[in-house]
């Protein structure tokens, strides 16, 4: 709604073209916020492994939901195109005040058995090629950096701002395939690292980590009757945190989306509030 808690914020969700991005923007619209929505699959372009969804599909989601929805096309590996957004917002907005990254293309290519260099998930690490190691890492940590790199100059000068790094998170425990869990690790550890670095500045950043998300992928896949969670209820938590004049206390943490629910009292797009997810105990008392 236009009066909802976060009108008039200005937040950038990148990687929001489907999937837990999408959901973010739509948790944030929910909620009365400006959101431009960034990705490479655009209706005046590519679309990214042939998916049908687009920046400006979700852009208009934002809007009929209450927001307000501005679609920009960026591939956040390219540091030029990153530097770019960071100009384009500033200019047309004047500041930036949550930058939400959900980039992920570490599963671009999986045909839900086989990734283009005819390795499986969990395959082990002496039979797979380490090549792909350098594809998580740029579409997973490298862009964080870049996104993160773009904005806090901004966010700095300001004196406030929240920066969001989405990933998965199972309490130290191992995520089942030794690129996705290296990079989701690093991903943390950034994040966290930034978190020191921005603090004096009054600048926050955290991890989220949602559980075994239904995106759009995982809906048309065997998986989606193991999936528990829609990606608005990572949406709705993100919109949480953005409302919480607290959210300091956060810094440098991963946040589970599961117990941000309790906390916060916002539920599914259902209504169900679904407890953190575990990989080994399904849920306790991924696609992100």
């Amino acid at each position: 709604m236009a009066d909802g808690p976060l009108s008039g914020r200005i937040c950038v969700v990148a990687g929001a073209s489907r999937g837990v991005g999408r959901g973010i923007a739509r948790g944030l619209a929910e909620a009365g916020a400006t959101v431009i929505v960034t990705g490479r699959s655009s209706e005046a372009g590519p679309r990214t492994d042939g998916r049908p969804e687009t920046i400006e599909e979700t852009a208009r989601l934002v809007e009929a939901l209450g927001g307000r929805g501005h679609p920009y096309q960026c591939d956040h590996t390219v540091e030029r195109e990153v530097d770019g957004l960071a100009a384009w917002t500033l200019r047309r907005f004047g500041r930036v005040d949550l930058v939400v990254d959900a980039v992920w293309g570490g599963n671009e290519g999986y045909d839900g058995e086989r990734y283009p260099d005819g390795s499986a998930w969990g395959t082990p690490f002496w039979r797979r090629p380490a090549a792909r190691l350098g594809t998580v890492f740029e579409t997973g940590v490298y862009a964080q950096l870049l996104l993160a790199k773009a904005f806090a100059p901004a966010m700095v000068g300001a004196g406030s701002g929240l920066l969001v790094t989405v990933l998965f998170d199972d309490g130290g425990a191992y995520l089942g395939d030794v690129f996705y869990d290296l990079a989701k690790a690093s991903m943390a550890r950034l994040t966290f690292a930034m978190a020191n670095e921005l603090a004096p500045h009054g600048v926050t950043a955290l991890a989220l980590s949602p559980g075994f998300v239904c995106t759009e992928r995982v809906a048309g896949s065997p998986l989606a009757a193991e999936a528990g969670e829609t990606p608005l209820y990572a949406g709705r938590a993100v919109a949480a945190l953005a409302c919480d004049a607290g959210i300091v206390r956060h810094a440098g943490n991963i946040l589970h989306v599961g117990d941000l629910a309790g906390a916060y009292g916002f539920t599914d797009a259902d209504g169900r509030r679904p407890p953190r997810y575990s990989i080994n105990n399904k849920a306790e008392d991924g696609e992100t």
